[in-house]
């Protein structure tokens, strides 16, 4: 008989368990699969800030979590970014946004040009509650309009897991001085060039608003997402003859979108 099998029972069974405790340990220490959300669909908002019409863009949005942990709640109007820091229920991390162009043939007038704008800055955020989200976004525009604009916003939201989820919460929108000149200022020559009045802004709120969102999931790949978003303009920004005579006070924004969701154990 070899030599091996002369080690006596209890001896080997130590032997075999000093030897396979890491590794069970390392399977224990191995974090989940991970899942990856995909939203996607089309949404209407206004074509520029103050516009009375509406312009067709995309509704997208991707998030990431291990299997067995419920999707991060993301209010459907917030810019893209992910969080770089999150420490308990506070997060901090990039934003960024685009604005369309406007033109002298959108507004209706000899108004200046106002190019597309790429907007980036950061977000702060914190859940007060497991039902209850502040967040305040400051984004500088980069091209365009290159002011600053920021929005505070606070969310209600109510879920059952991934299966569904409805929010609801105010917001609050403002920019600095040359955002507000951008889109609701009208100067000297420009007033002389479109036969508007001149109309001179600073910096300050120019919105508040209220948005609600619903997602649903119908099978377990498979589920949809809506929002819907009103802010009325308010201040010098109502008061602008761009907005008075050629746009609206009021800017509604809406999105459908289908959900797909893959990976983990799925």
């Amino acid at each position: 008989m070899p030599p091996r099998r002369l080690i006596p029972y209890s001896l080997a069974a130590s032997s075999l368990l000093a030897l396979t405790a890491p590794v069970f340990a390392q399977e224990a220490e191995t974090p989940a699969p991970k899942r990856t959300r995909i939203i996607a669909g089309p949404q209407l908002s206004p074509a520029w800030p103050g516009a009375k019409d509406l312009s067709i863009g995309p509704y997208l949005d991707l998030s990431r979590e291990h299997e067995g942990t419920e999707f991060t709640f993301e209010a459907a109007d917030e810019s893209f970014g992910a969080p770089l820091l999150q420490a308990g229920d506070f997060a901090f991390g990039p934003a960024f946004g685009f604005v369309g162009k406007r033109t002298a043939a959108d507004v209706g007038a000899n108004l200046p040009k106002v190019g597309l704008t790429i907007e980036a800055g950061g977000f702060a955020q914190v859940s007060l509650t497991p039902n209850f989200r502040l967040r305040a976004e400051a984004r500088r525009g980069l091209g365009g309009h290159d002011g600053f604009v920021g929005e505070v916003s606070a969310d209600y939201v109510v879920r059952d897991g991934d299966d569904w989820l409805f929010s609801i919460g105010p917001r609050v929108t403002l920019g600095d001085g040359k955002y507000q000149r951008a889109y609701f200022g009208v100067s000297p020559a420009a007033a002389a060039a479109s036969g508007l009045p001149a109309f001179d802004i600073e910096g300050g709120v120019h919105a508040v608003g209220l948005t609600a969102g619903y997602l649903r999931q119908l099978s377990p790949n498979w589920g949809f997402a809506a929002y819907a978003r009103y802010d009325r303009l308010v201040g010098d920004a109502a008061r602008s003859p761009v907005v008075r005579q050629l746009g609206s006070r009021d800017q509604p924004s809406v999105g459908v979108a289908l959900s797909y969701t893959f990976g983990g154990d799925r």
